[in-house]
């Protein structure tokens, strides 16, 4: 799934613990085992910041919404709502339409986000054609009224090697003879080729659990970026797969040692322009708070530890 319009989805299923001892224990002293667990977007918080990844899913600092953000997350609500209807009925008008109860129904969850638009009649009308840009440009680049996908805002979870993957995917595609194809939807512009790996990993990442769950590599990884309206395509193999795979393990053993050290080190980046924690960090004079109480359980079992981490969406 928003920076990106970022929220985090309750997980849905339980598997079997992973082999990750709680240093905490249970109410009754004893240790317990914890539910080790990743998703695409805390994989990339610690890939570009290790303090960043604690101060979101250890310290759970509050972050300040944003228009952007949330007008990211109510294009991508429409665009699935919209497959709703019969396929000549998806039109650009049938989606302009959709804004409006999407958006009163994302303050009914989440209503913060109300006085992100102002009172200002113009900066609201503003906003919104904004979000009828996003749509517009959308509908240059697929033809919903020939689309029929399999899955929207599809819940993705795997186990490799006692740590359980999942996300969220926007779209996924299939095509006859079981071929399919992930869709992600981009609410900015398309990144640098700086950028362009992080956003590729987190499809890698999708693809690596679709594999692992239904034995098929996905024919294909779709990136739709519609500040700038470019689709960015990659076709993944197994290979390709498995150095994910082996990716994501080395990057949660580095979590793991982080949570039992308390060595959250900041990693300074041309993203830390955008940061809400800059005050906080040691790179530009700050002092992090003092780490919680539990905090290995936090780091490695968020869920678990006391309720779902912020900021599991993905949007850009």
């Amino acid at each position: 799934m928003t920076q990106a319009a970022q929220h985090d989805h309750p997980v849905q299923s339980d598997h079997a613990q992973s082999g990750v001892q709680s240093d905490q224990g249970q109410n009754d002293g004893r240790p317990r085992q914890l539910r080790a667990a990743l998703s695409p977007s805390r994989a990339g918080d610690f890939m570009q910041c290790p303090l960043l990844y604690r101060f979101r899913v250890v310290d759970r600092i509050p972050e300040e919404p944003s228009a952007a953000a949330a007008r990211g997350t109510l294009v991508h609500a429409v665009l699935e709502r919209l497959f709703d209807a019969p396929a000549a009925e998806r039109t650009i008008e049938a989606a302009t339409r959709l804004l409006d109860p999407q958006w009163q129904q994302l303050l009914e969850r989440e209503p913060e986000l109300a006085g992100l638009l102002g009172d200002d009649p113009a900066e609201r009308t503003q906003w919104f054609a904004e979000a009828t840009s996003l749509l517009e440009r959308w509908f240059t680049l697929e033809d919903p009224t020939r689309l029929e996908p399999a899955e929207r805002e599809l819940y993705v979870e795997a186990e490799v090697d006692g740590l359980t993957l999942r996300g969220y995917v926007d779209r996924l595609d299939e095509a006859p003879g079981g071929l399919l194809r992930v869709v992600d939807y981009k609410t900015g512009r398309s990144p640098s080729e700086l950028f362009e790996a992080k956003a590729l990993f987190q499809m890698k990442f999708y693809a690596l659990v679709l594999w692992r769950t239904r034995g098929v590599v996905p024919r294909m990884l779709q990136l739709v970026y519609l500040g700038n309206g470019e689709l960015v395509r990659y076709e993944p193999d197994e290979s390709d797969l498995l150095a994910t795979e082996r990716k994501i393990k080395a990057l949660w053993a580095a979590i793991e040692r982080a949570a039992r050290t308390g060595d959250w080190r900041p990693r300074r980046s041309r993203l830390c322009d955008w940061c809400d924690h800059r005050s906080r960090c040691p790179e530009f004079g700050g002092t992090p708070p003092p780490l919680p109480e539990h905090a290995i359980e936090l780091a490695l079992d968020p869920v678990r530890a006391g309720g779902t981490s912020p900021a599991e969406g993905d949007d850009a």
